[in-house]
Formats: C-alpha cells, sequence, structure tokens
C-alpha cells in the first residue's frame, strides 16, 4: 500500500513538471523580439599576500596569458590575478537584437570572437566597444579572448523562441 501511494506521488510531481516546462515555453514563445543592451567589463581581479602571511605557491598556473602570478618581490610581497569578462554570462532570446557594450578596464587589448556567430571585436584599455547583431541562433557560444586564455572566456546564451 505505501509503495503504491509513493508511486502515485511520483506520478503526480512528474505531471506538474511537464505541465509547467509545458507553460514556460508557451510563454517564452510569445515574447517577441527585443533590443537589449548589455553592458560589460574587461577586468583582471587581483589578490596579494606577504609571504610571511602566506607562502608563495608552488604550482604553476595553466598555461596561457589568462591568470598571472608574479613572484614576491624585495618586501616579500606576491599577487595573483585573472582576465575575464564581467558579467561572464549573457542571456537573451532568439530573434532578440543585441548590443553588447564593452569597456576594456584591465589588458591592453582583448581580441574577442563569439563562437558559432562569426562576431568578432577587439576590446582596448580605456574604449568603450560597441557589438550589434541579431540572435538568431538557440545554443550555448564562447565568447572567446584571443591572448587571455584559459580564465577569458564567457557565454552567449541564446533561449529558444
Amino acid at each position: 500500500m505505501k509503495m503504491r501511494i509513493v508511486l502515485l506521488g511520483l506520478l503526480v510531481l512528474a505531471l506538474a513538471a511537464v505541465a509547467l516546462v509545458g507553460c514556460a515555453q508557451s510563454q517564452s514563445s510569445t515574447i517577441p523580439p527585443m533590443k537589449r543592451t548589455i553592458t560589460m567589463t574587461a577586468v583582471e581581479p587581483k589578490g596579494g599576500v606577504t609571504v610571511d602571511k602566506e607562502a608563495f605557491p608552488k604550482d604553476a598556473l595553466p598555461a596561457g596569458g589568462g591568470y598571472l602570478l608574479k613572484a614576491p618581490d624585495k618586501d616579500g610581497r606576491w599577487e595573483v590575478s585573472a582576465y575575464r569578462w564581467d558579467p561572464n554570462q549573457v542571456i537573451v532570446n532568439q530573434g532578440d537584437e543585441v548590443t553588447l557594450e564593452i569597456l576594456g578596464i584591465n589588458g591592453a587589448e582583448h581580441p574577442t570572437v563569439i563562437e558559432g556567430y562569426n562576431v568578432t571585436f577587439n576590446v582596448k584599455r580605456g574604449q568603450v566597444t560597441m557589438v550589434t547583431f541579431k540572435a538568431d541562433k538557440a545554443g550555448v557560444f564562447k565568447i572567446n579572448c584571443g591572448v587571455h586564455q584559459p580564465s577569458m572566456v564567457g557565454e552567449l546564451v541564446v533561449l529558444a523562441r
């Protein structure tokens, strides 16, 4: 008897989940395409400490220009940093006209491609780069800086209409 109650409860939960998904899908298909402007930055978060408080790491960071580890200076201070997009995930609906407004804060330049969209641009320190495209393909696409790998990779998430 207990098993029947458990199975009945699971069946009710499964039917509720299917109904919710169907409702969400029909609702997202009724939202008309929009013009979206997303503000982003090219940043380099940093942290540092002196060796008397924390030992310098023995293991090297992954190769590439995305992670930086500076050895202790004459005062024993060492630093670590990573280049990244902020935000590193952009979510839009299929059919939206998307404008990325990107301010270069750290790093001289960031030659970038949105893979799968063949959108390319170069973000430079102290400048705002504007990139506009139509999000015509649903899926998840990398926003990839060609210089600061492996850390400076973002995602363009285009939700299916």
